[in-house]
């Protein structure tokens, strides 16, 4: 009896394919087969969330303040005197309204692209924290501490004169601000970077579309001021592709704003820094170079510390 010829099998290891896939950088996590439809009308939605339901929500946390702190006083007189933040409530309200938009994220990426949420904080699929106060380190010193010394520089020391209810803002900034400022990396260098480049699959077409979009959102402003946050947001949006993360991102942009505000809180000028619509040429180039100054350090840092650029 003859023993029956078997034919080899074909599927050798060599031939099996890569279950984790092909390597991608942070920004083409959402390029995929067939996620350019989703990309698309999830850019829709974030920014449709953004106009439509960010008002609302300072509405109603101005709403919630005025019955807390002020009632007495007309609720018209109090919402004029919030949005041009002469009080907390309008710093709070703004700041709770943004920071909201983590929800929306995690939303679009967990409902729209069956993805992690965390695929939009690193390549790691989480937040790496160690990174993150690592690069808070570094924006304290380059960040907060460039900005002092060039003010300082300029002949324009600070003017210690608390501003009423300055507690009041110490505390909003202490604990909303933050938050506020790592929505917006999270929409901003997190979900419309990545949704961007899954429609184009061109990262740098992503960074430059988020970028404009994020300086337009701003405002009234001048051409120096829209090129400063333009380049913030091109170097962040950088720093996410060559770090394959948004922790430097996060880190620069929180010790700008707490920084900020709290100089203001500290000098009466809130309402000021509130209502900045031009900076001179000058202010945005040094702006511009500090922030460029932290981004070469945190990209070094990162290096240094052997974090992954690309998945697997």
């Amino acid at each position: 009896m003859r023993t029956p010829r078997t034919r080899p099998s074909r599927n050798t290891d060599q031939d099996k394919p890569d279950p984790a896939g092909p390597s991608v950088t942070f920004a083409g996590q959402l390029s995929r087969p067939g996620g350019r439809t989703t990309a698309l009308f999830g850019i829709v939605v974030a920014f449709a969330v953004y106009f439509l339901l960010t008002p609302w929500i300072s509405l109603a946390v101005t709403t919630v303040a005025h019955a807390l702190v002020a009632p007495d006083v007309p609720f018209a007189d109090f919402r004029i005197s919030a949005s041009r933040y002469e009080t907390p409530a309008g710093l709070a309200a703004n700041g709770v309204a943004i920071a909201a938009l983590l929800v929306c994220c995690w939303l679009l990426m967990t409902l729209f692209h069956r993805a992690p949420f965390g695929q939009l904080s690193s390549v790691d699929q989480h937040l790496r924290r160690g990174y993150l106060v690592i690069c808070l380190g570094i924006a304290v010193v380059v960040v907060l501490g460039g900005t002092l010394l060039v003010g300082g520089l300029q002949g324009q020391p600070l003017q210690f004169a608390p501003q009423e209810g300055w507690w009041g803002f110490l505390i909003v900034v202490a604990i909303v601000t933050p938050w506020q400022s790592a929505a917006e990396e999270y929409l901003f260098r997190g979900y419309l970077l990545q949704a961007v480049t899954g429609v184009t699959t061109n990262p740098w077409i992503g960074a430059v579309a988020s970028s404009l979009l994020f300086a337009s959102i701003h405002g009234a402003q001048n051409t120096a001021l829209l090129l400063d946050r333009f380049a913030f947001g091109m170097l962040a949006s950088t720093l996410a592709i060559l770090t394959g993360g948004l922790e430097a991102g996060i880190a620069a942009h929180i010790t700008n704003n707490v920084g900020a505000y709290t100089i203001a809180a500290m000098t009466s000028s809130v309402a000021q820094v509130r209502a900045t619509q031009e900076v001179s040429w000058a202010d945005a180039l040094t702006n511009i170079t500090i922030f460029a100054v932290f981004a070469l350090v945190a990209t070094a840092v990162c290096r240094l510390l052997r974090l992954p650029s690309t998945t697997n």
